[in-house]
């Protein structure tokens, strides 16, 4: 592939010289080579391969085969200028037979496949990161209660401590979890994601387990590798009432508290959200939270990463007609949202990506600037921002993705502003490298800058991979 010749229009300010530019992946997503190796199933193989959970009855069994192509794609990040990578480790490929009371013992084989990886980005110039968790849980901690046990905390912690200590030497930011709200809400609350459970109560017992597992993790990383930068990746909703009511004004606020603070807070300040206690007192009492927990959570944290792809609009309900649901989480008969029932998500104007979301890239310079003013101080990464749309290869072999790069461009310039503003934002990494298992969408979406033909595996830049390796180069050279 050759690059645009010009670069594109520098973004609205200026970027730090050592600003990182990146691209992200998951490791259900792209890896395939599910039974290979010695890996056990995860939450997301029991999930795809049950009928009616996953469009078109697709599952991650060969995905991107990643596995087995890794140094193509590696290759491939160097042909676009990638300065850093962010991808994830499969858990039940380290530690396969961990079970509630043990973690059990390591897998060789699957850490080398990680380590080959690592030295691959290493030769190449790119600095790896690594997500611990992205939603791929060992069925084995599921069947024993999941997020909503406390031993997965636990366990949790051993398994990044494994990680940190075989992967350390070579790999200094680790981030705990990738958007805990998804993991919790959407697996156990509208049941959408693995382990597609429909318990509001389970839901918050997960949103306290998966806080502490990073809390547990973020103090064993440390004690293995000192030096390692500990990193929590949150997709952030930049919430707005859809009208200066006082009803809706008390709506935002409340999903604000579900969305954003019931994270932040714990781990942040070291305390959760009164008001997120209050409203969800008809639900569970809380008491899953022990004594001494909240100042686990509240261990030190390097950097907060941040995931954007829309707003958040929300309503009070009036109880007339259909309450509207229109918030991209997929389609479930269960609300996502504990104790929310007189509160609606009416439908945003566009324009619009192929997943139906709405593009405003407003949000994401809104989110920076509130983590810079609330937390001032604390470093920030754009962990994800993309977009998907129809993408097909064209008669000439190549793959047109205008909206995307006008998505991208614009999102970019967003942050651009921010750090303008005074926010410490220290990288972007766009979703994602490739097209992938899009988890309840199966392939029907494609977010990636590079297409793939599931069917031959081949791999094609689109229009998109050029824009964005021409705005790393850029930048590189200002």
């Amino acid at each position: 592939m050759t690059p645009q010749p010009t670069a594109p229009d520098a973004p609205s300010s200026p970027f730090p010289a050592d600003f990182l530019w990146g691209a992200a992946t998951a490791a259900y997503q792209i890896e395939g080579a599910v039974a290979e190796d010695g890996r056990t199933p995860s939450i997301w193989d029991t999930f795809s391969h049950t009928p009616g959970k996953v469009l078109a009855g697709d599952t991650g069994d060969v995905a991107d085969d990643h596995y087995h192509r890794y140094a193509e794609d590696v290759a491939l990040m160097k042909e676009l200028a990638l300065q850093t990578y962010r991808f994830s480790i499969a858990w039940p490929r380290i530690t396969p037979d961990v079970t509630a009371d043990a973690l059990g013992p390591v897998n060789e084989a699957g850490v080398d496949f990680y380590s080959r990886l690592v030295d691959e980005l290493l030769a190449a110039g790119i600095t790896p990161a690594v997500t611990l968790y992205h939603w791929d849980l060992p069925q084995a901690l599921e069947d024993a209660g999941g997020w909503t046990a406390r031993s997965t905390a636990e366990r949790f912690a051993e398994y990044a401590a494994v990680v940190a200590e075989r992967l350390g030497d070579r790999i200094t930011t680790f981030i705990t979890l990738n958007e805990p709200w998804c993991s919790a809400y959407l697996g156990y609350g509208s049941g959408v994601h693995a382990p597609g459970r429909t318990d509001p109560a389970a839901t918050l017992a997960a949103v306290h387990h998966l806080n502490l597992a990073h809390g547990l993790a973020a103090s064993a990383i440390r004690a293995v590798r000192p030096d390692a930068a500990i990193g929590l990746t949150l997709n952030l909703a930049w919430v707005r009432p859809a009208s200066d009511s006082a009803a809706d004004a008390a709506a935002a606020q409340r999903i604000d508290g579900l969305q954003n603070r019931v994270f932040l807070d714990p781990v942040l300040t070291g305390s959760y959200p009164d008001d997120v206690l209050e409203a969800t007192a008809s639900v569970t009492d809380w008491s899953f939270v022990r004594d001494g927990d909240l100042a686990l959570i509240h261990a030190p944290l390097d950097v907060l990463g941040i995931n954007y792809y829309s707003p958040t609009l929300v309503r009070a309900y009036d109880g007339v007609g259909e309450r509207e649901e229109a918030d991209g989480h997929g389609d479930s008969a269960a609300s996502p949202w504990p104790a929310c029932e007189d509160i609606e998500f009416p439908a945003q104007p566009g324009p619009y990506t192929d997943m139906g979301w709405s593009i405003d890239p407003r949000g994401l310079t809104e989110l920076l600037l509130r983590m810079h003013r609330e937390h001032p101080g604390l470093d920030l990464m754009v962990t994800e921002n993309g977009a998907a749309f129809p993408d097909a290869v064209g008669p000439d072999g190549q793959v047109a993705d205008d909206d995307r790069i006008a998505y991208l461009r614009d999102h970019i310039a967003a942050v651009g502003d921010a750090i303008a503003a005074g926010a410490p934002v220290r990288g972007y990494f766009v979703w994602s490298l490739l097209d992938n298992f899009e988890w309840g969408y199966g392939y029907s979406k494609r977010f990636g800058i590079v297409h793939v033909d599931y069917a031959t595996q081949q791999r094609t830049p689109k229009a998109s991979a050029r824009w964005y390796a021409a705005t790393v180069r850029t930048h590189a050279a200002s």
